[in-house]
């Protein structure tokens, strides 16, 4: 998995020009930003469907019989996404020009947690705890036996992290899925923040994604089971679970925004971003073995096609010979 994410994110930078910018490709963000809006809430508890997420974030209304707080962790976490895309390619002078600043970690859960705490406070809060702030209180364990540390080692213990993160420029590229995935462990082992720590942390580790020149990872609410129970291995320090499942989350975007809106009709690249909901990967590649589908198959063991030569397989697929 870790060699099919190098070579593809290889062949994004090389032959595809790399990760577009929002300006660029406004559609692939949207996409992206929808779909973690929904889902990363959702993971936490939120009870939103896609149609009503759509409609609040698209129209400002909401849709259904939910309570507030629920619209607003929504419209809180677009909020931050939409940030976070924004500065990910341009970030001025916010890092300093390094790859992450600790201003922009406490910036991000500031703009994911301030609408729904500024109705909803954390009831143990203090003045000092808001969102952006640390935490000023020791957290019980979780379950599988994780204790974040105590409270006044978090800034300490996030200095480091930020001199870790910052080092990720210099990881090798072969497991950068891996390096990642220690990393987004270790920022919820530390729980910084009173509330709201998956949610900033799922929105870091896409910061530093983008920045990297990786597509976001959207964890879907379906896999939620899949993905505490790889940050619980992580916490036992066995992070290889958690860095396939951030590489699959990272390859599943690649294949469904990013590559079939930036490729040309004609440009060779990977079964999966032809795919379709009449014509799936695996169709596909059966098809490409029997000899139907025009294809090639690349050194990394994957099949490549065209939307030209799927648009003709499609015209003839029924068609007798």
């Amino acid at each position: 998995m870790y060699e099919r994410l190098r070579v593809q994110i290889g062949e994004l930078r090389e032959r595809l020009g790399g990760l577009p910018s929002p300006l660029e490709a406004e559609g692939i963000w949207r996409g992206i930003w929808l779909e973690e809006a929904h889902h990363s809430t959702a993971i936490e508890g939120n009870t939103l469907v896609m149609k009503q997420v759509e409609a609040l974030l698209a129209e400002g209304r909401a849709v259904g019989n939910k309570e507030l707080g629920e619209y607003l962790e929504v419209r809180g976490y677009a909020t931050a996404a939409d940030w976070v895309y924004g500065h990910a390619l341009q970030p001025g002078a916010w890092s300093d020009g390094e790859l992450i600043s600790l201003a922009e970690v406490r910036h991000v859960h500031a703009l994911a947690m301030t609408p729904v705490w500024d109705v909803a406070p954390h009831p143990q809060a203090t003045e000092r705890e808001g969102p952006g702030s640390f935490r000023e209180h020791d957290i019980e364990p979780f379950p599988g036996g994780m204790q974040p540390p105590p409270w006044n080692d978090v800034p300490a213990l996030m200095r480091d992290w930020i001199n870790d993160a910052v080092a990720l420029r210099h990881a090798d590229e072969a497991s950068i899925a891996e390096v990642l995935a220690v990393l987004h462990a270790r920022f919820e082992q530390i729980h910084p923040f009173l509330d709201g720590n998956g949610r900033a942390g799922r929105l870091i580790l896409n910061l530093l994604c983008v920045r990297l020149g990786i597509p976001p990872a959207i964890i879907y609410k379906g896999d939620r089971s899949r993905y505490l129970n790889a940050l619980r291995r992580a916490d036992q320090g066995d992070a290889g679970p958690l860095g396939e499942f951030l590489a699959r989350a990272v390859l599943d975007n690649l294949y469904k925004f990013v590559v079939p809106a930036i490729a040309g009709p004609a440009r060779m690249v990977p079964l999966p971003a032809l795919a379709t909901a009449e014509l799936s990967a695996n169709a596909l590649r059966v098809a490409a073995i029997r000899g139907r589908l025009k294809a090639a198959k690349a050194a990394d063991g994957s099949w490549r096609s065209s939307k030209v030569w799927v648009d003709e397989y499609r015209s003839t697929r029924y068609k007798r010979s």
